[in-house]
C-alpha cells in the first residue's frame, strides 16, 4: 500500500505562516570557496563552488510579515522579532502531536524553494528516534512531492561522521539539499563536526554548512535547545532563519506565528478521540495489599509513596500513602491485615535499588515487586484489550471499513515477552505467553467468527519490536543506544506492511500483513506511531516513565483504510487507553502534564482579548484586532469589577454575566461584548453558581412573633433528658435472626474480591480537561489464594462498642461463617451494621424521656443570622409578610422539596403558622442531635392542629429510611411524647398530604 495525504486547510496554513514570513525580504544566491584537496576528485562542482541561501533581513518589515501573520491565526502580535537567542530570528509553530507536523516542514521546505529559491536546510531533532520518523516521512512523501512540485530534485541524508564526503556535497549542490542531525552530533568541541577534518582540507564540516546560511528546522525545540550550550551549537549552524515545531513549546519568547493546540486538534476532530480504560480490583482490603509507587528524598527527609488499603465508612479502599521510616502499617491503614506487617525500619532511596524494608512480612518491597493481583490486573489489561481491539475490528468490518487495527503494549523487560534457555532457543515471555492464552479464548467465541484474520495462527499475530545484540537475541535498551537505531528503522520499515490486511489473494502474505499486536519496550516512547493504534496498554511493572502524552502520542493520528486514505471523524478514530489508574485520575493527570507543558486552562492574562477582531476590511481582507494595550486595560478593568480573581480565573459574576449574555465595561468596549463573553465562556469549566446578586439576608417578622407562633411555640419549646434500658438477649436474637424491618447476620452473603472495567472518554476544551464514564462491567478474573482471617472478635467489639462476651455469643449463634471465609472484611462490615442497627433500635425502644424544666430559647429566632439566594437556582421562598404564617420573610430551605413544600404552605389557608426549624433546634438522642424539619399549626374543620413533619425528603415510606435516621426520628417522637403537647407527627414529600 502507499499512503496517500489529502490536502488539509490547517496544514495549508501551518504551511503558509512560515513561507510568509519572507514577503517583501531580499532574497540571493550565495557562493563560497570550498578547498578541494582530494586528489582523486570528489562529487561536487569541478569549480569548488559552494551554493548557499542569501537573505538580507529586514527586521521591521519581517516583523510586520510575523505580526500578520499572526492576526489571520488569531495570536497575540509580538512585539520583538528575536528571542533568547538573538543571533538569528526564530519562529514557533505549535502543532499538536498526530497533526502531521514532520509532513508540514517537509512541504514547507519545498514551498520555500519555489517560492524564495532557498535549497539548504538543516533539520535538527533531539533523538535517533524522531531522526528515523523524518527519514520515514521523507520517504513515504517523496512521489507526492515530485508531482506537486514538478519533478523538483531534492534529498535528504542522515549527518554521519564516517561519510564526511556528503557533507562536502552538501555545501556545493546547486539542488534542495536538506541535512538531518541530531543535537548530540554538534554540540560538543570533541564532535567530529566541530573538528578540523582531513577529508575537508582541514576544514570542520561545521564551517562548512555555516557558509551555507541553512535553514533550520529544529524538530521538538523543548529538547533540543534546552541549554545554553544547544543553543550555541545552534548558533555555529549559522542560520538565516529557524522554525520551531513542537505541540508543547516551553520557551515562548520566540514570535509564535501558528498555533494548533491539544483543544483545537480535539475539537476539529483532526486526533483520534481518548478513550481510558481500567481494571478496578475490589476485595474489601482483606489482603495487605503493598505496591511501592515512588520514593522522594527532600527536606524533612525520605518518604515513601506506598498504595495500601485504607479503612473507610464502607469498608477499605485503595490510596497512594506517604510513609517514613517509623510508621506503623496498621496504625496508618486502620486495618488489622496490616498488623502482620509491622512498622517501616528503612527506605532506600538509592536509584535502581528502591526499597522499602517493614519489621513484619514481607520483609521488603521494591519498585519491581509484583503482588498476587497484579498478575491478575495484567492478565486483564491483556484480554480486554484483546477484546477492544476484536469489538473494532468487528465494528469496521459491519461498516464496509477495509481499516485494518493495530494494538500496541508496552513492556519495561523483554523477558516478559520472550526469553532464551541455554542454548540460545527463544521461549514466549509471561505476558506472551498470557497474551496467547487470551486470544485464543476470544477469537474462537461466536460473534467473531467473521472477522479476516481469525485463521491465521495466534504467534503470527503478535510480534516485538526491541534491540537486539550481534546474536540476535532482544535486550533491554534506554531508546538512544546505537542498538536502538535498527529497532527504529525495523518500525518504520514496517509501517506499511502493519497497515495492510493479510490476504492471500492479493499476495498480501508477508509477516507485517499477519502482525495486529505489537509488543515494544517503554523506552521506544517517541519519535514514531501509526495511524491505525487503536489500544494502548502499558503492561510496566516498575515506576512507569511514559508520559500520558507520550503513550497517547503513539495512536492519535487519524486512522488510514487499505487503500492509505484518511478516515477521519470520531465515529471510527477512538484511541482506547488501558490505564493503570481510573479515567478521572488519568484526565486529571493529563492535565497536568499539559499545564507542565505550559498550556494553562481557564486562566485569563492581560493578552487573553487581544485577538478579537474589531475592523474587517473585505476589500483588502485585512484585519484589526484589539492589540495588547487594550487588551491588558480590559483585563484589569475586569478583575477591578471582581469579574475575575486574582489567580486569574472567572467569578461567580463573570460566570453570571456568560449566562445573561450581558457584561457591563468601558464604552470604547461595547460593541465588542458578544465576542469579549465568548473568550470568557471558552475558559469557564462550569456555570453552575449561585448569584451572588441574588443573595439577601433573611429577617425577622416581628409582626408573626405574635399569637399563632406562641401558640406553637408552646407546644414544641420544652427540653427533655432520657435513660436507657438495653434487653442483651433481645439483641443477640435480633442480630442473628433480624426481623421484618432488617436483616440479621445470618443473611450475610459475600463474593470474593471482583475486578471491574470502566471506560471513560476524555474531552478536552480551553476550560480544561475531564473524563465522563463510557462504559465497563466485571472482568473475568479472580485472585488466588486464601484470606488471612483477621480477629473479627475484637473487630466488632471495637465498632460495636458491645461487650467481648455479647459479641461471642452472637458468632456463635449465626449459621453463615463460611461467608466470612470468602471476603473476611465484607462480612464483618455488614456485621457490624446490622448489630449497631438493632443496637439502635433497641436503645429507642428501651429510651425513656422525661421533661425537664428548661426551654430552648425564642430569642434566637431574632439572633440568628440567614443568608438566603433568590431565583430558580437559590434556596429560599420568599413569603407574604401580610399573612404572618412564618417567622422570617424568606424561607431557607436545604432542597428543592422543601421549596415546594415551604410554597405550598404558604399558599394553603389552612396552615395558619409553619416554621423551618432552625439548626440549633436540636433534640437529644442516644444517636447523636435530632433536627426535625418543620412545625406546623394547622387548621382542619375549624379545629387546630399541630403537625411535626419529619420528612420532606422525597422519601415517605418510613422503613427505607436509613437505620441511623429512622432511630433518631423514633427517638424525637418519644421526646415529644414526653412533653405532652399533642403533638402529631407525619412524614410526606408533598404538603397536599397533610390534609389526608
Amino acid at each position: 500500500m502507499e499512503i496517500q495525504f489529502d490536502k488539509l486547510d490547517y496544514q495549508i496554513e501551518a504551511i503558509n505562516s512560515a513561507v510568509n514570513i519572507f514577503e517583501g525580504q531580499v532574497v540571493k544566491e550565495s557562493n563560497f570557496t570550498i578547498t578541494n584537496g582530494n586528489p582523486q576528485g570528489t562529487l561536487f562542482a569541478s569549480d569548488g563552488i559552494g551554493i548557499g541561501n542569501r537573505i538580507i533581513i529586514d527586521e521591521n518589515q519581517m516583523l510586520k510579515n510575523v505580526n500578520k501573520i499572526q492576526i489571520l491565526n488569531g495570536i497575540v502580535p509580538s512585539d520583538k522579532l528575536f528571542g533568547n537567542n538573538k543571533t538569528f530570528p526564530q519562529f514557533n509553530i505549535e502543532m499538536e502531536t498526530g497533526t502531521g507536523k514532520t509532513f508540514v516542514y517537509l512541504k514547507t521546505i519545498l514551498e520555500l524553494n519555489k517560492k524564495y529559491g532557498f535549497m539548504k536546510f538543516v533539520i535538527v531533532v533531539p533523538s535517533v528516534a524522531i531522526r528515523e520518523g523524518v527519514l520515514k516521512t521523507f520517504q513515504i512523501t517523496k512521489s507526492r512531492f515530485k508531482k506537486d512540485y514538478n519533478g523538483v530534485i531534492y534529498d535528504l541524508f542522515m549527518f554521519d561522521s564516517s561519510k564526511l564526503d556528503r557533507v562536502r556535497s552538501y555545501a556545493s549542490a546547486n539542488t534542495i539539499d536538506i541535512m538531518v542531525t541530531t543535537i548530540q552530533s554538534f554540540n560538543k568541541d570533541t564532535n567530529i563536526m566541530n573538528r578540523e577534518n582531513d577529508q575537508l582540507s582541514g576544514v570542520r564540516p561545521i564551517d562548512l554548512i555555516a557558509e551555507t546560511r541553512p535553514i533550520v528546522i529544529i524538530d521538538e525545540p523543548q529538547s533540543v535547545d534546552n541549554t545554553d550550550l544547544a543553543k550555541d551549537a545552534l548558533s555555529s549552524l549559522n542560520p538565516s532563519v529557524g522554525f520551531r515545531y513542537s505541540a508543547t513549546h516551553r520557551d515562548n519568547t520566540y514570535p509564535k506565528i501558528y498555533q494548533l493546540d491539544a483543544v483545537d486538534a480535539y475539537d476539529n476532530e483532526l486526533v483520534k478521540q481518548i478513550e481510558v480504560a481500567g481494571i478496578e480490583v475490589d476485595e474489601d482490603g482483606n489482603r495487605a495489599h503493598l505496591k511501592l509507587v515512588d520514593i522522594k528524598s527532600g527536606k524533612n527527609g525520605i518518604t515513601a509513596k506506598i498504595e495500601v488499603y485504607k479503612k473507610n465508612r464502607g469498608g477499605a479502599d485503595k490510596k497512594i500513602m506517604n510513609f517514613k521510616v517509623g510508621d506503623d502499617m496498621f496504625t496508618k491503614t486502620k486495618l488489622q491485615i496490616y498488623d502482620e506487617v509491622g512498622f517501616i525500619q528503612d527506605i532506600d532511596a538509592t536509584p535502581g535499588f528502591e526499597s522499602v524494608r517493614f519489621s513484619g512480612n514481607p520483609e521488603k518491597i521494591t519498585l519491581e515487586s509484583a503482588t498476587l493481583e497484579d498478575e491478575v490486573i495484567k492478565r486483564a489489561q491483556i484480554s480486554k484489550t484483546i477484546e477492544e481491539h476484536l469489538n473494532k475490528e468487528l465494528k469496521f468490518k459491519k461498516a464496509g471499513q477495509r481499516i485494518k487495527v493495530l494494538s500496541l503494549f508496552f513492556l519495561d523487560k523483554v523477558e516478559n515477552y520472550r526469553i532464551y534457555d541455554e542454548d540460545g532457543n527463544y521461549h514466549l515471555g509471561r505476558y506472551a505467553h498470557i497474551f496467547e492464552e487470551e486470544y485464543e479464548r476470544l477469537i474462537h467465541l461466536p460473534k467473531y467468527k467473521e472477522l479476516n484474520d481469525i485463521n491465521v495462527p495466534t504467534s503470527e499475530v503478535h510480534d516485538g519490536y526491541f534491540s537486539a545484540d550481534n546474536k540476535g537475541k532482544l535486550k533491554n535498551t534506554k531508546g538512544n543506544t546505537k542498538a536502538d537505531e535498527s529497532t527504529y528503522e525495523m518500525i518504520m520499515k514496517n509501517k506499511e506492511g502493519l497497515l495492510t490486511f493479510y490476504d492471500e489473494k492479493k499476495k498480501h502474505t508477508s509477516k507485517a500483513n499477519k502482525i495486529r499486536f505489537i509488543f515494544s519496550h517503554s523506552a521506544l516512547k517517541e519519535g514514531w506511531d501509526n495511524p491505525n493504534v487503536f489500544q494502548i496498554a502499558t503492561l510496566i511493572e516498575t515506576k512507569d516513565t511514559i508520559t500520558k502524552r507520550q503513550k497517547i502520542g503513539r495512536g492519535l493520528r487519524i486512522a488510514v483504510n487499505e487503500e492509505g486514505k484518511r478516515v477521519p471523524g470520531f465515529a471510527i478514530n477512538t484511541l482506547t487507553i488501558m490505564a493503570n489508574e481510573s479515567y478521572k485520575d488519568f484526565a486529571e493527570g493529563l492535565q497536568k502534564e499539559y499545564e507542565e507543558d505550559g498550556i494553562v486552562f481557564g486562566v485569563f492574562n492581560k493578552d487573553s482579548f487581544a485577538t478579537i477582531v474589531v475592523k474587517y476590511d473585505e476589500v483588502t481582507e485585512e484585519l484589526e484586532t484589539l492589540g495588547k494595550e487594550k487588551s491588558e486595560k480590559l483585563f484589569f478593568y475586569l478583575k477591578d469589577e471582581n469579574y475575575i480573581n486574582s489567580s486569574g480565573r472567572a467569578t461567580d459574576k463573570l460566570k453570571q454575566a456568560i449566562i445573561d449574555r450581558n457584561i457591563i465595561v468601558p464604552e470604547e468596549f461595547n460593541d465588542i461584548v458578544p465576542k469579549i463573553l465568548d473568550v470568557a465562556s471558552s475558559k469557564v469549566k462550569s456555570l453552575d453558581i449561585k448569584n451572588a446578586d441574588n443573595k439577601v439576608e433573611v429577617k425577622v417578622v416581628k409582626e408573626a412573633l405574635a399569637d399563632d407562633f406562641l401558640e406553637l411555640w408552646n407546644k414544641i419549646k420544652y427540653k427533655t433528658t432520657y435513660k436507657i434500658k438495653l434487653d442483651s438477649n433481645r439483641l443477640i436474637k435480633l442480630a442473628v435472626e433480624g426481623n421484618e424491618a432488617f436483616d440479621g447476620i445470618n443473611s450475610i452473603q459475600t463474593r470474593k474480591g471482583t475486578y471491574l472495567y470502566k471506560k471513560g472518554i476524555v474531552k478536552m476544551n480551553q476550560a480544561g480537561v475531564n473524563a465522563e464514564e463510557s462504559g465497563g462491567g466485571a472482568v473475568r478474573a479472580t485472585t488466588k489464594g486464601r484470606y488471612k482471617l483477621p480477629d473479627i472478635i475484637t473487630f466488632l467489639q471495637n465498632e460495636t462498642n458491645l461487650t467481648r462476651k455479647t459479641i461471642v455469643a452472637i458468632l456463635q449463634s449465626v449459621n453463615n461463617l463460611d461467608s466470612f471465609k470468602n471476603n473476611p472484611l465484607s462480612y464483618m462490615n455488614q456485621a457490624v451494621n446490622i448489630i449497631n442497627a438493632v443496637k439502635n433500635q433497641l436503645i429507642v425502644d428501651g429510651i425513656e424521656y422525661t421533661r425537664i424544666d428548661d426551654e430552648y430559647e425564642q430569642t434566637l429566632f431574632s439572633t440568628e443570622t440567614l443568608t438566603a439566594y433568590l431565583g430558580d437556582k437559590g434556596n429560599s421562598v420568599k413569603v407574604n409578610k401580610d399573612k404572618q404564617k412564618t417567622v422570617y420573610d424568606y424561607v431557607v430551605t436545604d432542597s428543592n422539596i422543601e421549596k415546594d413544600f415551604a410554597r405550598k404552605a404558604e399558599m394553603d389557608d389552612n396552615v395558619k403558622f409553619y416554621i423551618k426549624l432552625p439548626d440549633w433546634f436540636k433534640i437529644r438522642t442516644p444517636l447523636g442531635p435530632y433536627n426535625p424539619d418543620w412545625a406546623l399549626l394547622y387548621e382542619k374543620d375549624n379545629e387546630q392542629h399541630l403537625y411535626f413533619i419529619v420528612e420532606t425528603k422525597g422519601d415517605t415510606i418510613f422503613e427505607q429510611l436509613r437505620p441511623h435516621e429512622r432511630a433518631k426520628i423514633l427517638a424525637g417522637e418519644k421526646h415529644f411524647r414526653a412533653i405532652d403537647t399533642d403533638i402529631r407527627f407525619k412524614r410526606v414529600s408533598d404538603e397536599s398530604e397533610l390534609q389526608g
